[in-house]
């Protein structure tokens, strides 16, 4: 499912059943894992994957929702370039980043991305306002 927007739901991150599987592989080996969307100069935007606990979310960052039962996060500096855009994660051959816990599998994950749609938008406000963030 990508947007439930007619059930009054939408989800800002995705992720394809292959990046799934390895997320499973990974979680075998490295126990709860975390995505933290990437915006530095080393990997662009790719989304990099840690064991929780080696990386310290803070208040700086946005969980955007769960990916595979792993959070996924992002900076909120970061966030307010991307916050009208769908993630999802995926997977590829190649060689990801060396921080990352996928780079030593020869797959890596990497960031597919769409604009929301005009309803998903209005549903996403309407969200905001329920909640109290804004009135």
């Amino acid at each position: 499912m990508v947007s439930d927007v007619e059930g009054g739901a939408v989800e800002r991150v995705a992720i394809t059943g292959a990046a799934a599987e390895l997320v499973a592989e990974l979680a075998v080996e490295h126990g709860p894992l975390l995505f933290h969307q990437s915006g530095g100069c080393c990997d662009g935007s790719s989304p990099m994957c840690y064991p929780r606990g080696e990386f310290l979310v803070g208040d700086a960052d946005v969980l955007l929702g769960w990916v595979a039962g792993q959070p996924f996060y992002m900076s909120a500096a970061q966030f307010e370039y991307w916050r009208h855009t769908h993630l999802t994660v995926d997977v590829v051959p190649g060689r990801g980043g060396g921080f990352s816990v996928e780079a030593p599998t020869g797959r890596r994950f990497l960031i597919r991305s769409r604009v929301f749609t005009d309803d998903e938008v209005r549903v996403m406000e309407g969200e905001v306002v329920r909640s109290g963030l804004r009135h």
